[in-house]
């Protein structure tokens, strides 16, 4: 008897031993998936799991240049699905790291808006929109002797915010925030006024506490007041305001930003056939309302919308309406020298 299946006996004599199985032997098959964190609700994962007889894992990064460079390290193997930020679509497409979508197999992908399908170059092959929201501020009203409704209330803050700011590391929010708050734009490649930008952000730093993102569960400082305004995207704000109503998030009347993230599929993927499946499941209609609530951000099914709760339809912070919007702007690709100025500022600032 050759030695290979005496082996292969042994293994399972041990698992029979064991009660195990021999349909142990085989591979569990696994989706990997690299996501921001408290993106997709747990409930909706586990249904998938059991639809399909599969196993979804879960990677994370703290930012999308995190992001980046996470895919840079290992040529974005090990993924079979990542969320993108539309602006980084084009690039992505570009490095090799995603792969064109077959719509045909997405039918309920269908159901997205059609204004928010080509807002980014590259979006409409190579991107399924999941959702969109803005940056701007969170603040705790009981803590600050003045509402805030201007960038430069974060930027040159009183002093009783001293040491209670918490910002974001990623470049283009620190940076393009920073734009704003001086009335540039925030896609200028201007270097005057990125340096200006520069300067602002470096009289900032001593009254920020954190450049890291914050918790966003019960144990955020956002929550016990050792933070009192943070540069936050929307739906986050959101989710805190529901631990305290104290709490309230503003697009400053400099305006902010707009964002829409979208799934797109490893060009590595070892396993496509189960990514589509994910992303035709995260549209059918009932979930992608499912997923909007757990996440409190507009979802760009339409679909879907029609399920949702009025309450959630006509909130101003979810859904703003164009005059909440005024000069808030989409981010664009910026040229390669402006990108590399925003990286030195970036480090600089952080350091």
């Amino acid at each position: 008897m050759p030695k290979s299946l005496l082996r292969l006996l042994s293994l399972a004599t041990a698992l029979l031993l064991l009660n195990l199985p021999l349909a142990s032997l085989a591979a569990e098959r696994q989706l990997v998936i690299l996501n921001w964190t408290d993106y997709l609700d747990p409930a909706l994962i586990e249904k998938f799991e059991q639809r399909y007889d599969a196993k979804v894992v879960l990677s994370y990064y703290s930012s999308d240049d995190n992001r980046t460079q996470k895919l840079m390290e290992n040529d974005a193997s090990g993924y079979d699905l990542i969320l993108v930020a539309g602006f980084d679509l084009k690039l992505y497409a570009k490095r090799r790291w995603i792969a064109p979508l077959d719509y045909t197999r997405l039918p309920n992908v269908q159901h997205t808006a059609p204004e928010l399908k080509n807002v980014f170059g590259a979006a409409d092959v190579y991107g399924a929109p999941y959702t969109w929201g803005t940056v701007g501020i969170a603040y705790r009203s009981d803590l600050v002797q003045t509402p805030i409704t201007s960038w430069l209330q974060l930027f040159r803050p009183q002093p009783e915010l001293q040491g209670k700011i918490a910002m974001i590391e990623d470049a283009r929010e620190l940076i393009g925030m920073g734009l704003k708050a001086l009335n540039y734009s925030a896609n200028s490649s201007d270097p005057d006024q990125l340096r200006a930008a520069e300067a602002l952000l470096l009289e900032q730093k001593p009254y920020v506490r954190t450049y890291d993102y914050i918790a966003l569960d019960e144990t955020s400082p956002l929550l016990s007041g050792d933070i009192v305004a943070a540069l936050l995207y929307s739906g986050d704000a959101l989710m805190l305001k529901e631990h305290n109503e104290n709490l309230r998030y503003v697009v400053p009347q400099e305006g902010g930003a707009i964002w829409i993230d979208y799934f797109a599929l490893a060009r590595q993927a070892q396993q496509p056939d189960l990514a589509y499946a994910f992303l035709d499941f995260i549209n059918e209609p009932e979930h992608a309302a499912q997923q909007a609530q757990f996440i409190h951000y507009a979802t760009p099914n339409r679909a879907a919308e029609a399920l949702l709760p009025a309450e959630f339809l006509s909130d101003p912070i979810i859904y703003p309406d164009q005059a909440g919007l005024k000069s808030s702007e989409f981010y664009t690709p910026q040229p390669a020298k402006a990108q590399r100025l925003r990286n030195a500022i970036n480090a600089r600032v952080l350091r």
